[in-house]
């Protein structure tokens, strides 16, 4: 399946979410959605030293990148890097707005900027042996959509960039925390539909605000190429990714939550014998049984065990033992 097709559902990039654990997590989940990374910084690939962040598991393919920066020159290393770690797709931040990101001119402050977002993704492109592409806003502060998108679009289209994933809302820069702009400013999912109209060429995927699978249909049935979830898939995992290839690739069959949590156990046994902490996988997994009976005792037992010196698989068979005890 071409990486298009994976698109039609995606992930998206989360700082402090979507590391390489969680990645694997969701993997087992879905065969089929296109999993991000965390946003990886150029700076700190090229001039940091910390090619350790672009590690992944060969299982996670179609795994694709997400870089944030705006020298041109040190993108275009930072892609190579990643396409030397065997990533399926390079993507550019165009949409952070914390403070860290703003501080380093990148992130959704490059919406003022699509000549610089083109001279970057141009710079990625000719460096890149896998497809480059971005992930953006609206616009920003006070900028009107309606005109700043479509501009944007054609300005980073004229580079070489065929696949953008939307955030449908504006950032603001001031007066907003990042986690505000994740909620505050209001949706325009008809404008993202009116990119797609105005230029069919491109493959556009919608984000923000979209929390169910059927919700993710809908979309597509409409005529967008992709939709990419957030916070739902972290949350909620079961909820969206046990049946999505099913509902979204027509790939019948899906896992119950009890089978992804023993098809785990490998995984996070090597992670202990490398002298890794169960929490640091387990904290991806609390929302595995959302919804369902059990689910506060599993959320406890994890959250209250699992960080302790020796915690181990006792703790997560404890755990699945008290969610078994509440279904019954």
């Amino acid at each position: 399946m071409h990486i298009h097709q994976h698109a039609k559902l995606s992930i998206a990039p989360m700082m402090d979410w979507t590391d390489r654990h969680c990645r694997y997590l969701h993997r087992l989940m879905s065969s089929q959605a296109l999993l991000y990374t965390e946003m990886v910084t150029s700076p700190a690939l090229v001039r940091g030293g910390a090619r350790h962040l672009l590690r992944f598991d060969p299982s996670e393919h179609p795994v694709a990148v997400q870089l944030g920066g705006s020298d041109p020159a040190e993108l275009a290393q930072a892609a190579m890097m990643c396409c030397d770690e065997g990533y399926d797709e390079v993507n550019l931040n165009v949409g952070c707005p914390s403070d860290r990101v703003q501080s380093g001119t990148f992130g959704a402050v490059l919406m003022k900027t699509p000549e610089l977002v083109a001279e970057c993704a141009a710079a990625m492109i000719a460096a890149s042996s896998v497809e480059v592409t971005v992930k953006c806003r609206i616009g920003v502060d006070e900028q009107d959509p309606q005109e700043v998108l479509p501009r944007f679009l054609e300005t980073v289209r004229a580079a070489g960039v065929s696949r953008f994933a939307i955030h449908a809302r504006k950032a603001w820069l001031q007066g907003l925390s990042p986690k505000e702009n994740r909620d505050i400013p209001p949706l325009d999912y008809d404008l993202v539909h009116q990119m797609k109209r105005d230029f069919p060429d491109l493959h556009i995927s919608i984000n923000g605000g979209i929390e169910s699978l059927a919700q993710a249909r809908a979309l597509l049935d409409a005529g967008l190429d992709g939709v990419m979830i957030g916070r739902a898939a972290y949350h909620s995992p079961s909820d969206i990714l046990l049946g999505a290839d099913e509902e979204i690739f027509g790939i019948p069959g899906r896992k119950t939550p009890d089978q992804v949590v023993h098809e785990m156990r490998p995984y996070i046994a090597t992670h202990l014998d490398e002298g890794g902490k169960l929490h640091q996988v387990t904290r991806h997994m609390l929302g595995l049984f959302a919804g369902r009976p059990g689910a506060r005792q599993w959320r406890r037992i994890l959250s209250e065990k699992g960080h302790g010196a020796d915690a181990g698989l006792h703790v997560l068979d404890e755990a699945l033992e008290a969610v078994t005890r509440a279904a019954a």
